[in-house]
């Protein structure tokens, strides 16, 4: 089991310490994203006017909205994942099948081609014999 770090944060100008079993980089990297929606919104006029209660709410309506569009980008990428592995399988059935066709296909040739050879000496012997009979 990993070591739990308590990591001190810096959020909209305050100082917490944060806990968690992830490395330091990775909760410094939580601060920081949400430092970023923080002052998205205090660029904003109308958030000025709002109360405490709002602000906090509109930071967390904002941030669960983005977390649902990644994971909804993420669901896609996975179904697209798993459409690009079925179709990489289906290619790769079509060409064993396709190998396995062109190799009887090989034989059949080979096949023939010495059925023609044996005919061809057939037609040779014939011809030979047809002479001396005549």
């Amino acid at each position: 089991m990993d070591k739990k770090n308590n990591v001190e944060v810096i959020i909209n100008n305050k100082i917490y310490t944060i806990c968690g079993f992830e490395s330091e980089e990775y909760l410094q990297k939580i601060a920081s994203y949400i430092n970023v929606k923080y002052n998205d919104f205090k660029a904003r006029e109308e958030y000025t006017s709002l109360t405490s209660d709002l602000k906090t709410i509109l930071l967390e309506i904002n941030m669960a909205d983005d977390y649902f569009k990644v994971k909804k980008q993420s669901q896609e990428y996975l179904s697209e994942s798993e459409d690009k592995t079925k179709e990489i399988y289906d290619l790769k059935h079509e060409m064993v099948s396709i190998q396995t066709k062109l190799e009887s296909l090989n034989r059949e040739y080979e096949q023939t081609k010495n059925s023609l050879v044996q005919a061809q000496k057939q037609i040779v012997k014939l011809e030979a014999e047809l002479a001396e009979t005549k």
